[in-house]
């Protein structure tokens, strides 16, 4: 948090100096597994709109292309490189053999959500993709909720910057705070739906059978 909201004003300096492409340049770099401050770079394009100095749609816009071919980029990654080629380089964003074979199961059963939930989650979000194309989850459907999760981190962030004005610091830490308590949400409403599901089904197997 403290370093999200130190870097916020250099890069909303950077992000006047070199504006769409800036954005979009993070944004892309990140969505691959490169450690770059893409959701900072976005609220700070955003911010830098409601200055007058860019136009807040075209911040949206070429943040969301630049999600989504990043993240398809990381899963070609995945597809083509595979399990070798993640953990030689994911040491160094702390992925262990034991990390990446719990996640890849996860991915298995539960990817589509997985894939929109993880845009919105420091650490997963850059290896989204990547962990997607190793688990060959089919293309298509990875593109569309790809597209769906990236559209709403965009819309997110990009409102949240827009309306910050000179109030980015305090504003990008209140978003931050409540972000926190929306994904702690979604994780226990998963977690819910996953234990009754497993006891409707344990129920159905020990239940007398009809005569």
């Amino acid at each position: 948090m403290t370093g999200l909201v130190a870097v916020a004003a250099p890069l909303l300096s950077l992000v006047d100096r070199f504006g769409y492409v800036g954005v979009a340049g993070l944004v892309f770099v990140e969505s691959f597994g490169v450690p770059a401050p893409g959701e900072t770079a976005i609220i700070a394009g955003a911010a830098s709109a409601g200055r007058g100095h860019l136009n807040v749609l075209l911040i949206g816009v070429v943040a969301f292309l630049a999600a989504v071919i990043g993240d398809s980029i990381g899963y070609l990654i995945g597809r083509t490189g595979g399990r070798p080629l993640v953990l030689r380089f994911g040491r160094y964003v702390r992925l262990t053999p034991q990390r990446l074979d719990r996640i890849d199961g996860f991915m298995t059963r539960h990817g589509p959500k997985v894939v929109v939930i993880a845009r919105f989650v420091e650490g997963l979000r850059q290896l989204n993709g990547i962990v997607a194309g190793m688990s060959r989850m089919p293309w298509p459907r990875f593109l569309l909720f790809n597209a769906i999760g990236a559209a709403a981190w965009v819309a997110v962030w990009t409102t949240g910057g827009y309306l910050a004005g000179n109030h980015l610091n305090a504003i990008t830490a209140t978003i931050h705070r409540y972000q926190l308590w929306a994904i702690a949400a979604a994780v226990l409403a998963l977690i819910g739906y996953l234990l009754l599901r497993r006891a409707c089904r344990h129920a159905d197997a020990t239940s007398p059978g009809e005569e």
